[in-house]
């Protein structure tokens, strides 16, 4: 078979070596890849949202399935573009990715389907969304309805904060159009999980959970990231949360976007906050997590190929998924100054005893050499019996990588085994 995978991460890359373990896959193809997925497929210098050329690229090279990874080309719809040629895709539609692509459709579905979230007000003038302030508690959570890269969620912690995200959104258009509508929001207290499905819109299979650490610095300080690392499972999902989020989440959300005419075919992610009052959806993603991927594929037992094409066919019911009982931990390893203003163009030193386990997102090929080209460069993943193994065999490989001005944080897991430790 010929596979093309739609994006150039630290999650495409898993997904690719995932898809490789299959006996059928001949080739893989990446769009637009980069200098570490070279290593394991062939790279196209074809952007994820140059959906015209994607197309032609796959119906030039007779594609037999794709897999569309990032939000933005499922949201512009790329799958549905593929389909019109007769190329089988992994991802939602257009009009299911919306999911994702407006918080406003979404926070209107869990309200109309009686999903638990936040309580939520949505404004698309910017004066009347400052006057709201004035009759809610702080902190309050500000959002941009469209997609921002993960960065359109501000909390402010005062009011003057969220009158300054309101204007950045809507004024100043930070986020361009995806600002034109903004979403305030309560904010809710408890442990975060990230809990990934399958789905074809008749059965829904949860992944292994997991919790991603999106804050730059040690013990959650500092400037929120696309992910400074993750572990899996996560502890705080207990089997009886499981079993509510089964019960109230996730089957009432597969039944409301079919309600709704938008049936939903892929990875459907679930951001979850365990609140005092129960679990509730902070956000839905209309693909698999960056980098909770990078922890829960390489625990799944299954064929991830098999899983996608029965998604893709409506048979999902018919294959065994399976997740292995161990855990895992990825550190993410960045540029020096990420999220904000740093260099490019270091060399980076992986030994062969340790590219099993890494996952790259931010890297090119240059004379030769893999060089860092983005702020997350790779991620460093581990399984081991019990977190604490994983966790320390992930720092033992991170700490054989180098590049110039390389940065971790050194306490991935430690609120997991803190909750492990609470639990005993």
């Amino acid at each position: 078979m010929k596979i093309m995978v739609v994006g150039g991460g630290g999650r495409e890359h898993a997904i690719i070596k995932a898809i490789k373990k299959n006996k059928d896959v001949e080739v893989v193809y990446a769009l637009p890849g980069n200098g570490g997925i070279a290593q394991d497929a062939i790279c196209v210098s074809i952007g994820a949202k140059e959906i015209d050329k994607i197309v032609d690229f796959a119906v030039e090279k007779k594609i037999d399935y794709a897999i569309v990874a990032p939000d933005d080309p499922l949201v512009l719809g790329a799958v549905d573009a593929l389909n019109a040629k007769g190329i089988p895709c992994f991802g939602p539609n257009k009009n299911a990715a919306i999911i994702e692509g407006s918080k406003a459709f979404s926070k209107n579905l869990m309200k109309k389907y009686n999903i638990p979230t936040a309580q939520y007000e949505i404004f698309d003038d910017c004066e009347k969304a400052i006057k709201y302030l004035d009759s809610v508690s702080l902190p309050i959570v500000v959002k941009a309805d469209g997609l921002a890269l993960g960065k359109g969620v501000i909390i402010a912690q005062t009011k003057q904060e969220a009158i300054d995200a309101i204007r950045s959104m809507m004024e100043d258009k930070v986020f361009g159009a995806s600002g034109d509508n903004v979403v305030i929001e309560e904010f809710l207290t408890g442990p975060e999980v990230s809990v990934l499905a399958f789905t074809d819109g008749k059965t829904l299979i949860p992944m292994i959970s997991s919790m991603d650490h999106k804050r730059v610095g040690d013990n959650d300080t500092g400037l929120n990231t696309g992910g400074m690392g993750t572990i899996a499972p996560n502890p705080y999902y207990t089997k009886d949360i499981a079993d509510v989020c089964m019960k109230e989440i996730f089957m009432p959300t597969m039944n409301a976007m079919n309600a709704e005419g938008r049936t939903f075919k892929g990875c459907l992610y679930f951001g979850l906050m365990l609140t005092p009052k129960g679990p509730k959806v902070i956000e839905y993603n209309c693909r698999f997590g960056d980098p909770e991927t990078q922890v829960v594929l390489p625990l799944l037992e299954s064929d991830l190929l098999t899983v996608m094409q029965a998604v893709t066919e409506e048979r999902l019911s018919e294959v065994e998924v399976k997740f292995s009982d161990k855990s895992a931990c990825c550190v993410i390893m960045a540029s020096g100054g990420y999220p904000q203003k740093y260099a490019k163009g270091f060399e980076i030193f992986i030994p062969d005893s340790v590219k099993d386990h890494v996952y790259v997102a931010g890297a090119e090929i240059k004379d030769g050499k893999t060089v860092t080209s983005g702020g997350r460069v790779l991620g460093v993943t581990a399984i081991a019996d019990g977190l604490k193994n994983a966790i320390d065999a992930s720092y033992a490989l991170t700490k054989q990588i180098t590049f110039e001005g390389a940065y971790y944080r050194n306490d991935i897991g430690a609120r997991a085994l803190k909750a492990l430790v609470e639990d005993k």
